[in-house]
């Protein structure tokens, strides 16, 4: 795996990096009195690399801003969720025109009240693999449960008028196994029923970065980040690694 490939870079006396079989190797020294950009073939030994776990390497990037956050861990998810509900779902706000609800209570010592929303297209419930819900007051255990079933999941919570999203703390969606954010600088959150509009379409596709549109929703991208420092003798020079 690439971690311990790292290792093995750092433990050979010289790696080579870069591919330009065309030029001569350049000393560090040389390269760090140039002004860029320019192109440059070095030999060069890897001193040290960050971060040391490449779990960490994964941020969350806005385009818009061009802010980098850390991707928020199952625990933060979790607690958003709790805190949600709290508040028992609206029945006013169940059955409208373009989705189907659900509601139950727990059985156990809680007794929480859940509600899944059903969205429909042309009055009809599409196939699981193509249906996008949301939930009111699910646990992250039942939540990723519904995503091995159904394509999209939004959790949401009840206001007097509308359901809304939850903190953007916690993912605006989630799809699979990926959970999408949104940036709490460049968004702002319209109502639920925006969706609507998607669900109207000839033929509803779902697609995150759709549904964070008409959701007023800035979608944050997954990148993966490095920094190495090289040496070669005559100068240390970071080198950095950003890519989606």
């Amino acid at each position: 795996d690439l971690e311990s490939h790292l290792r093995r870079c750092q433990q050979l006396s010289v790696t080579v990096l870069t591919d330009h079989q065309d030029l001569n190797n350049t000393e560090l020294k040389t390269i760090l009195n140039s002004t860029a950009p320019q192109q440059y073939r070095i030999r060069a030994k890897l001193r040290t690399y960050k971060p040391q776990k490449l779990c960490q390497s994964i941020k969350l990037h806005c385009s818009k801003c061009n802010s980098l956050q850390e991707v928020p861990d199952g625990d933060d998810f979790d607690f958003i969720l709790q805190g949600s509900a709290v508040t028992a779902p609206n029945p006013e706000l169940h059955n409208t025109s373009w989705y189907d609800s659900l509601m139950w209570t727990t059985q156990d010592q809680k007794q929480r009240k859940i509600a899944i929303h059903f969205v429909k297209h042309d009055e009809m419930l599409q196939q699981p693999e193509d249906t996008l819900l949301m939930i009111e007051g699910g646990t992250l255990k039942e939540v990723w449960k519904l995503t091995k079933r159904f394509k999209c999941v939004i959790p949401v919570r009840s206001t007097e008028d509308d359901l809304e999203l939850l903190d953007l703390s916690a993912p605006f969606l989630l799809q699979g196994n990926i959970k999408y954010y949104g940036c709490k600088q460049c968004s702002t959150p319209k109502p639920i029923k925006s969706l609507s509009s998607v669900a109207a379409e000839q033929r509803p596709s779902w697609e995150p970065t759709e549904i964070a549109q008409v959701l007023g929703i800035e979608l944050l991208q997954y990148v993966f980040i490095m920094k190495f420092t090289l040496v070669d003798g005559t100068g240390a020079l970071n080198a950095y690694l950003f890519d989606y």
